[in-house]
Order: C-alpha cells, then sequence, then structure tokens
C-alpha cells in the first residue's frame, strides 16, 4: 500500500519529462493580441506556496505540428495536510487537477478530485458543489489563486458528506447490476461497441476485500476501477469480442470519471 506521507512529489524535471508541454515559454503564433502568456510553471509555483505539490502529469497528444508544445496539459496537486480519515479507515486525500495550454483556447481549470489510498485510485468529483472552476490568463494573479484554492478546501467537508452518504446506502443486487451498466454505457458511449451482462459482472468483480459487498461506495469504487482499467470484454460492430485498452488519456479518464460519479449520486439523492 502507497504511504502517502512518505511518498514523493514531482520534480520540475520529472514533470518535464512527464510532459513537456507544462513547461512551454512562449504561446502559439496563433493566439490573439489579447492573450495574456501565463506559463504553467507559475501556477505550480503558486500553488506549492499555498501547500499543494504536483504528483502526477500528463499532456494529450499534438495533433498538429502548429499544437506540438502548446497542448492541453494536466497536473495533479495533493497536500498531505489534507486528509479525509473515514471511520471505517478508508483514507481518501483530496486533490486538485488544473489543466491548461498555451494555444490560447483554454483558461486554466481546476478540478476537484479524490485519492483513495486502499486502491491508490483517483476519482473525480462531479457534483453541483465542485463544479469546475476556470480563472482566464488575463489579469491572472497570486491572490486570485489563494481565494479560489481557499474555496475549494473549503468546500471539502461536503465531500465527507457525500463520501459517508455513499457508504450507508445498500443497493439490491438489481440496483447494483444496472448501476454497473450504466457505467458501461458512459464507458462505450460515442463508438459502435456493445457489451453483454459478462462484462457487467467483470466490471463488478471485486479487486481486494475493503470493496467487497453491496454497499454505493464499494460497488461505485470497484466498477470504476475495473472501467478505467478496462478490466472486461466488449463487441465490436462486427460482433468480434475485444479486450477494453486502460484510459490513459486524461481527458476522457475525467469525462468519464465525472459521469460515473454523478450517476452515483443519483442514488444518494
Amino acid at each position: 500500500m502507497l504511504d502517502l506521507n512518505a511518498s514523493k512529489f514531482l520534480s520540475k524535471k520529472e514533470l518535464s519529462e512527464m510532459a513537456p508541454s507544462i513547461f512551454t515559454m512562449t504561446p502559439s503564433t496563433e493566439v490573439s493580441e489579447k492573450y495574456t502568456h501565463i506559463p504553467t510553471e507559475q501556477v505550480i509555483d503558486d500553488m506549492e506556496l499555498l501547500g499543494w505539490k504536483p504528483v502526477d502529469a500528463k499532456q494529450v497528444k499534438a495533433r498538429t505540428k502548429n499544437t506540438q508544445g502548446v497542448q492541453k496539459h494536466m497536473i495533479v496537486f495533493r497536500n498531505n495536510e489534507v486528509v479525509i480519515n473515514g471511520e471505517d479507515g478508508d483514507t481518501v486525500y483530496p486533490q486538485i487537477l488544473v489543466t491548461n495550454s498555451h494555444d490560447g483556447k483554454n483558461a486554466f481549470q481546476f478540478t476537484a478530485g479524490l485519492f483513495r489510498m486502499i486502491c491508490e485510485n483517483g476519482l473525480v468529483i462531479a457534483d453541483k458543489s465542485f463544479e469546475d472552476i476556470k480563472m482566464r490568463h488575463m489579469g491572472y494573479t497570486f491572490e486570485d489563486l489563494q481565494i479560489l484554492i481557499k474555496d475549494m478546501v473549503t468546500r471539502l467537508p461536503l465531500t465527507v458528506e457525500c463520501m459517508n452518504k455513499m457508504k450507508l446506502i445498500e443497493l439490491e443486487e438489481e440496483q447494483m447490476f444496472n448501476l454497473a451498466k450504466s457505467f458501461l454505457d458512459i464507458r462505450v458511449e460515442g463508438t459502435e461497441n456493445t457489451f453483454d451482462d459478462q462484462a457487467v459482472k467483470d466490471v463488478l468483480s471485486v479487486q481486494r476485500k475493503a470493496d467487497e459487498g453491496f454497499g454505493l461506495w464499494e460497488v461505485f469504487n470497484r466498477t470504476q476501477e475495473n472501467i478505467i482499467e478496462g478490466n472486461f470484454m466488449y463487441k465490436t460492430k462486427s460482433g468480434k469480442l475485444r479486450q477494453a485498452r486502460v484510459i490513459k488519456n486524461f481527458k476522457q479518464d475525467q469525462n468519464i470519471n465525472k459521469a460515473m460519479f454523478s450517476k452515483a449520486l443519483e442514488l444518494v439523492a
């Protein structure tokens, strides 16, 4: 099991190897005259001053030569002083996901996430209380970032409340099956791929003892992990069975995570 208190935060050298576009110092030549270039490196420095340090980074694949080096990238920040300790020993660390690009098409986007220690798995929160916050490059200040982060941290008790409510709900077998099916629908949406009942059973499979049972929190976590990791078979348009792949694109990962979290919360309501 990962000991987060002893975990190593990423250096800038490591970040540059994982996502070189983070450190691009000049924007795309296609940006408008009104565009103000704020290097992502500045946000990293400012986040560290607020106690949040990078633990992961990714970038999307550049589609053209013009987007190479200025493409969208994401950095995951964690503050080991901010932790949610569940009564059942399920420890969760809040995370802040910062997304940016240097092509003039994206503002800084701040998204709340959770890192579940027991399975070393990252979840992205999708709730009205934790909608994505965007900060335009124009007029960026450390003071504004400080207010934004303070606001996100202030709302963390709502995360605890939401998590605890999920832990109190026991699902019927049919509810559990339908929830997993709805998660698979989210995963294959926009494709011509389909899945059968065996795939539903596969994503409901238990990877660890802590996720056993019919509780909504346990069912959500094990299903989410199996779907992101591609632990199921799907059918192509021609009817051939294929093994699903792990989702590596961080934008797709975030979107699917948010949709699944939102779907699970419908059962809380």
